[in-house]
């Protein structure tokens, strides 16, 4: 997400600074001020938004990672962050949040002021981080909260990295449920759009908590299948019932022989689709549709594939490990 952003905000002249754990190696560094260091750090957190008009807060610690650093980053980290700024009086800070902060609810479309109740550590950690956020809020500081959906471009794969891999070696590819439930997705390019409409926009319209996703989406085996197509191969989107499915993965997770986590297994048979009515009567007007940013990724995918090989994990940046869900694969 980070680089994606970067790469929006140089090309309309701004000037950045990259906190992060990771080593910076994209061909953008030489116009970057990098920090390479830890957000639960408040030596390094205090010298990277000194100076700083804007902070986009995109860290996080993702369900695959351990509850300590779950907390300590998404909750901890986050309020190491918020001080600093607070200190440096710092114009505006934008929190990047999630929609798993709503659970599993019971109604769609989602709207911001629905009951909040994260599904697992990282969906309470993140309900944790906006409570943060609203005490600084009461001392002052502007922070814009921004709750996207699931969202993919180039630069992020995480789990859906699985659908490609299965596309381009013309397998199936099977889907909890009936497929009939309706999953709304978000390019990364129009995440970047609503986050620099945040930055732009008067302090006391923006100082607010917003819904970000794909105004256009069909159902969940629709969106799936627009990239089975792309590849070629005449294969299709296969259906496996939710609750032996569900069953099975759990096994598989307790036993780390996949990488899918309660989150996605528990929720893919169901609808997930949120309101963006009240960032859209800010001008925001998402230009992808779920089809278009799954093909869309699906390509960026092929074109950089000899760059995954030695570099799979668990973060959003990169293809995750299979597990045995390689091996199910050949029966697909």
């Amino acid at each position: 997400m980070c680089i994606n952003l970067i790469r929006y905000l140089l090309k309309q002249g701004h000037n950045i600074t990259s906190l992060g754990t990771a080593e910076f190696d994209y061909p953008e560094k030489e116009h970057v001020s990098i920090i390479t260091g830890d957000i639960r750090h408040p030596n390094t957190v205090a010298n990277a938004v000194d100076g700083i008009d804007i902070v986009v807060n995109c860290a996080a610690a993702l369900p695959l990672y351990e509850k300590d650093d779950i907390f300590s980053t998404n909750v901890a980290g986050i309020k190491t962050i918020l001080e600093a700024a607070y200190k440096k009086q710092v114009e505006r800070f934008i929190h990047i949040s999630s929609t798993a902060v709503y659970g599993v609810p019971n109604h769609h479309p989602i709207y911001e002021d629905d009951k909040l109740e994260g599904v697992g550590f990282y969906g309470q950690a993140k309900i944790q981080a906006e409570r943060v956020c609203l005490e600084y809020r009461k001392k002052g500081m502007c922070i814009p909260i921004l709750r996207p959906k699931s969202f993919v471009g180039p630069e992020r794969l995480g789990v859906f990295a699985l659908l490609y891999d299965w596309a381009k070696d013309g397998k199936n590819f099977p889907l909890i449920g009936n497929g009939k439930n309706r999953y709304q997705l978000l390019d990364v390019d129009d995440l970047c759009k609503a986050i620099c409409l945040m930055a732009k926009l008067d302090k006391n319209v923006v100082n607010d908590t917003f819904n970000v996703g794909a105004k256009n989406f069909k159902t969940m085996k629709e969106d799936f299948q627009a990239v089975l197509d792309k590849a070629g191969f005449g294969k299709k989107i296969k259906m496996l019932p939710a609750r032996p499915a569900i069953w099975i993965l759990h096994i598989l997770q307790s036993l780390h022989l996949s990488p899918l986590y309660k989150w996605i297994y528990e929720t893919a048979h169901t609808d997930s689709f949120v309101s963006i009515e009240k960032i859209e009567s800010l001008g925001f007007n998402p230009k992808y549709s779920n089809r278009d940013a799954l093909i869309r990724n699906y390509q960026w995918y092929l074109d950089n594939l000899n760059g995954f090989q030695d570099s799979m994990g668990i973060s959003h940046c990169m293809p995750w490990k299979q597990g045995v869900l390689k091996i199910a694969k050949w029966f697909f």
